[in-house]
């Protein structure tokens, strides 16, 4: 093995900076030379004892470069049709907890709704939950205003207790 090692290092070293030149102009980055050619010097030395001597190293360990960034090139082709773009992944993983709170207290409050009496509901549902206008509630239901508003002050008042809560009046 140690012979091996030795072998591989003398057939590589003078071939090295022309590799890293050869992988800058595939990839024409920095980054990505520097790890294609430390994945070309890797799988080249993990597979050399399939180089046969009296060959052109240096041509087979270029194809061996050449090969792993075609690989990438494919593999980065197929996670861009498949993955998000990297910016992306900043907005991944909200907390589900605010939205499972709110479902939760929608439900709670919607039971409670249930139990006020018809006339505070309806007064309730117009103006608290679907924003209606005193005025229109008022048109709507054929009522007085003060009797909406009443309504409504009463049917809120209801609700906060029947979901336990305290009101600062």
């Amino acid at each position: 093995m140690n012979l091996k090692k030795s072998s591989f290092e003398r057939h590589l070293s003078p071939v090295y900076p022309r590799l890293r030149r050869f992988a800058y102009s595939l990839s024409r980055d920095a980054h990505d030379a520097d790890d294609l050619t430390q994945r070309a010097a890797m799988r080249a030395m993990s597979s050399f004892d399939k180089f046969q001597e009296g060959t052109n190293f240096d041509s087979w360990v270029f194809r061996i470069t050449r090969n792993l960034w075609i690989d990438t090139v494919r593999a980065r082709g197929r996670r861009g049709k498949h993955e998000m773009p990297e910016e992306a992944g900043t907005s991944v993983g909200y907390d589900p907890l605010p939205a499972t709170e709110a479902a939760l207290d929608l439900g709670k409050a919607m039971a409670a709704l249930e139990k006020l009496p018809e006339e505070q509901r309806e007064v309730v549902s117009l103006v608290l939950i679907d924003g209606m206008a005193y005025r229109e509630a008022a048109d709507l239901l054929e009522l007085p205003i003060g009797t909406i508003s009443s309504r409504v002050v009463r049917g809120r008042k209801a609700l906060l207790d029947l979901l336990g809560e305290t009101q600062d009046d």
